[in-house]
C-alpha cells in the first residue's frame, strides 16, 4: 500500500482537478483547503454539466448539505458519469438520516457505487442501520462506536468508509486504520468536516486505485494540518485561518506518524 507521504507528493506534483458538488456554507473552505493542499477545486453542480465535468475532473465529491431537487439531479448525473468514465467519487451523507428527502437521495446515490463515503460517527451509524445520537449536522457519538458499522457499510457496498472525530477510523471492510492528530476547535469552524470530503477526493483522484490509501493520506493531512494550527491559534477564527496556512507545509513524515493499521477492530488506540 502506497504511504501517505508518498501519496502527498504525488497530489502536489499533480494538482488534480476535483469537482465539488457540496453546500453553500462549505463551497469557500473547501476550495481553499483543496488550494492549499495543493489540489485545484472546480464548483460544478448545475444540472446542464454536472455530468459532463465528472468524466473531465480527477475525482467527484457528493456532498447533500444544503440539499434542492434540481442539485440532487446534478449529483445523480455526475455520480452516473463518474463511474462510467472509471472515476472516483466521494459521498458525504450530511445528516442524511434527518428527513425522508434526505434519506431517499442517499439511498440513490449509494446505488450509484460511491468510491467512498466520509462522514461522522452519528451519519455512519445512521447509514448502518444503527441509532445514532445526532443532532441535524452534528455527531452525538464517538468514533470507536461506529466502528463496526463502519466496516459493514463499507462491505455493503464496496466502498471504503470514513469515520471521522476526535481521532478518524477507516475501513475497506478488511482494513482499517485509526488516524491521530487535528484538534479540539476543529468542530467549532464550519464545514471543516465539508473540506476534509473534498480532500479525499483530491488523494483518490491521484491514487485511483488504492481508495483506502488515498484516504488514509487526506485523514493524516487534515490531522496533521490541524495539530499544527492548534499552536498557533487563539480561538476557531484564527484557528481557521492557521489551518489554511499550515496545509501547505505539512511533511510526508508527518503524516505516517498518525496512522496506526491494524485488521478491522472496535477499539480506537490512545493517540500517539
Amino acid at each position: 500500500m502506497t504511504p501517505p507521504s508518498l501519496l502527498l507528493a504525488r497530489l502536489r506534483d499533480t494538482a488534480p482537478l476535483v469537482q465539488c458538488i457540496t453546500n453553500y456554507v462549505a463551497m469557500n473552505i473547501t476550495a481553499n483547503v483543496l488550494l492549499a493542499a495543493g489540489a485545484s477545486p472546480a464548483m460544478v453542480h448545475a444540472t446542464e454539466e454536472a455530468g459532463e465535468f465528472a468524466a473531465l475532473a480527477g475525482a467527484t465529491l457528493i456532498n447533500i448539505g444544503t440539499l434542492s431537487a434540481d442539485w440532487r439531479e446534478g449529483m445523480h448525473r455526475a455520480a452516473e458519469s463518474a463511474r462510467a468514465h472509471g472515476k472516483p467519487w466521494v459521498l458525504d451523507p450530511v445528516a442524511h438520516q434527518a428527513t425522508t428527502f434526505r434519506r431517499a437521495t442517499v439511498a440513490g446515490l449509494l446505488a450509484l457505487h460511491p468510491t467512498l463515503i466520509r462522514g461522522n460517527a452519528s451519519e455512519i451509524i445512521a447509514l448502518g442501520g444503527g441509532s445514532s445520537q445526532g443532532q441535524g449536522v452534528d455527531s452525538g457519538d464517538p468514533v470507536e462506536h461506529a466502528a463496526a458499522l463502519a466496516r459493514a457499510v463499507a462491505r455493503q457496498h464496496g466502498a471504503v468508509v470514513a469515520v471521522t472525530g476526535a481521532v478518524d477510523y477507516v475501513s475497506d471492510g478488511t482494513r482499517a486504520a485509526w488516524v491521530a492528530g487535528g484538534s479540539p476547535l476543529m468542530p467549532r469552524v464550519t464545514a471543516l468536516g465539508c473540506a476534509l470530503s473534498a480532500l479525499c477526493a483530491a488523494f483518490a483522484a491521484v491514487a485511483p486505485r488504492e481508495p483506502f490509501a488515498a484516504t488514509v493520506a487526506a485523514l493524516a493531512l487534515f490531522g496533521a494540518a490541524g495539530r499544527i494550527a492548534h499552536e498557533a491559534a487563539a480561538g476557531p477564527g484564527s484557528f481557521a485561518v492557521a489551518f489554511l496556512d499550515a496545509l501547505p507545509g505539512v511533511n510526508g513524515a508527518a503524516l505516517d506518524a498518525l496512522v496506526t493499521y491494524e485488521n478491522a477492530s472496535l477499539a480506537a488506540p490512545d493517540q500517539p
